[in-house]
């Protein structure tokens, strides 16, 4: 074969030439003849989503902590992608402890996409919201520290209303006397908007949650969300779990804007409500959304987490491939 690179010496020849001279050099080695044009596959094979698992799917806030580590071990036994850190079930803040935790996850060929932390904006003092800004300050170098890029955010709430069953049903949760939920959603861009600049710094996004509260208005939460939208840290967590009333079309809102998706499952009963989640349905409305961060997996059931994440993370694998 030989080609005169100097004849219509353009770039597109010797595009053209080193493309075939590469395709015969393999056919050579394989013993076959190949033809200046060769068919490539039609259609490469679709990406898939990947799935992390939450710490928390392992303790659920008993007397005793699931180590941070066991879960790490476990994840990767099972062919999970990531795994969620829970900040309040981390066994400690030094940097040894989250060396440790990140060299760990390294050496299972896992990443930690999200550390979860607890923090509220919805307090009228003043003080009070810095101490939690503060908090979060801590918590953003602490995800720097480990590699995590993201942290899940909440909005916080009034904390007027008992967090019974009927509570989880329609979220309903007065303002203090004296004050609005228009006060509480003032409270939250300023606050947020002062985490996001060391964010910004850090590299880290802060996605903010549907996590009961000012949160289960949905309305509220894009109110939060939009004046703070234009920062490149800003994000957004979606939970499949934590909607008032009929959560696909709240969920469609959302979608397009997940930055995130934490994804729960009930197995053996929730352990504060249960839900009975058609995941084929979210993850269509995930995949006409363009989603293509990670899943999360919360399994908020009774079942041992042995035998109830296995299944969960089966039923994601068939979803959200």
């Amino acid at each position: 074969m030989s080609l005169d690179l100097n004849t219509k010496g353009d770039g597109e020849s010797r595009r053209t030439w080193l493309k075939t001279a590469a395709l015969a050099g393999v056919a050579a080695v394989a013993g076959k003849p190949v033809n200046a044009v060769t068919t490539l596959p039609a259609a490469l094979p679709a990406r898939r989503i990947p799935i992390a698992v939450s710490t928390y799917s392992y303790w659920h806030f008993g007397k005793e902590k699931y180590p941070v580590e066991k879960v790490i071990e476990d994840a990767a036994k099972l062919g999970f992608d990531g795994v969620e850190i829970l900040h309040r079930q981390m066994e400690n803040e030094t940097v040894p402890y989250m060396n440790k935790l990140k060299r760990l996850a390294f050496d299972n060929g896992l990443s930690l996409p999200l550390l979860s932390i607890h923090q509220s904006f919805v307090q009228p003092k003043a003080e009070d919201r810095k101490k939690d800004i503060e908090h979060t300050l801590r918590c953003i170098d602490m995800a720097v520290q480990m590699g995590i890029p993201a942290i899940r955010m909440n909005t916080g709430s009034w904390r007027t209303a008992k967090r019974d069953a009927n509570y989880y049903k329609d979220g309903k949760e007065p303002p203090i006397e004296g004050y609005t939920d228009q006060d509480a959603i003032k409270w939250c861009i300023d606050a947020m908007g002062e985490c996001l600049v060391a964010a910004e710094k850090a590299g880290v996004v802060l996605a903010i949650e549907n996590h009961w509260g000012l949160s289960s208005n949905i309305d509220y939460l894009l109110e939060i969300y939009k004046p703070l939208a234009s920062s490149p840290a800003m994000g957004m967590n979606v939970d499949t779990g934590n909607f008032v009333g009929d959560p696909y079309p709240q969920f469609e809102r959302l979608a397009p804007y997940a930055t995130i998706v934490q994804a729960k499952t009930y197995y053996g009963g929730g352990h504060y409500y249960d839900l009975d989640l058609d995941y084929k349905r979210i993850a269509d409305i995930l995949r006409k959304a363009n989603f293509k961060g990670y899943i999360s997996l919360e399994m908020e059931g009774k079942e041992d987490a042995a035998t109830a994440v296995p299944k969960s993370l089966k039923l994601f694998r068939e979803v959200f491939s």
